[in-house]
């Protein structure tokens, strides 16, 4: 007897350009809007994605990965659901600064972000080590619920690295190696709980 093979398909839609005001900022918990070359950058993903079944559109709940989730939905009938486990990571008293600035007043813990980013914890913010973990436990609640369906996910280039890397086993040291553009288009397929990376930072 064969046994049966569940197939689901993530969509990893990473937002579009924010505004001018995130430019050569930190910013994750920042909330910030879409540039509108970012809005146009989601028309063209709404365009190339518009014949997908999707059963979901999911969208972090930061207004730039909200923005560029209408965008997509406005090309599909389903409707879209905020997931806090996909939103940026908190960079604490960081955010808002110029990296100049965050190198003044923080020397020591700029130095050791530039030189191992995912070993810094934020001060009053979040470690990379929390944000995979939360992350990587929402994914597998979205494979879980939407077993044999078709399903988006607007988010964050962090997030976007994170689920990449947990499908090809890439460790957390690497994750920088994988590219994320604006409104970077990726897709990872899953038979049963095996994943294939079918798509990496692509554009529309």
């Amino acid at each position: 007897m064969s046994s049966t093979i569940v197939e689901t398909n993530i969509w990893i839609i990473r937002h579009g350009e924010p505004e001018d005001v995130a430019q050569g900022r930190c910013y994750g918990r920042l909330d910030v809007g879409l540039s509108p070359q970012g809005r146009l950058q989601l028309e063209r993903v709404a365009a190339h994605l518009r014949g997908e079944p999707l059963a979901a559109i999911y969208a972090s709940p930061r207004q730039r990965a909200t923005e560029s989730a209408s965008i997509l939905g406005s090309h599909h009938a389903c409707g879209i659901e905020i997931l806090e486990g996909m939103r940026e990571i908190d960079f604490g008293d960081f955010e808002g600064l110029s990296y100049d600035e965050i190198a003044q007043r923080y020397p020591e813990i700029y130095r050791n972000w530039m030189e191992r980013p995912t070993e810094t914890r934020f001060p009053n913010g979040e470690s990379s080590e929390h944000m995979r973990t939360r992350v990587v436990k929402t994914a597998e609640l979205l494979r879980s619920r939407h077993a044999n369906q078709s399903v988006a996910v607007v988010t964050h280039g962090g997030v976007a690295r994170i689920m990449l890397a947990d499908a090809l086993e890439i460790s957390g040291a690497n994750i920088f190696r994988i590219a994320q553009r604006y409104a970077a288009i990726n897709r990872i397929r899953y038979m049963n709980d095996y994943p294939s990376v079918e798509l990496v930072n692509g554009t529309a």
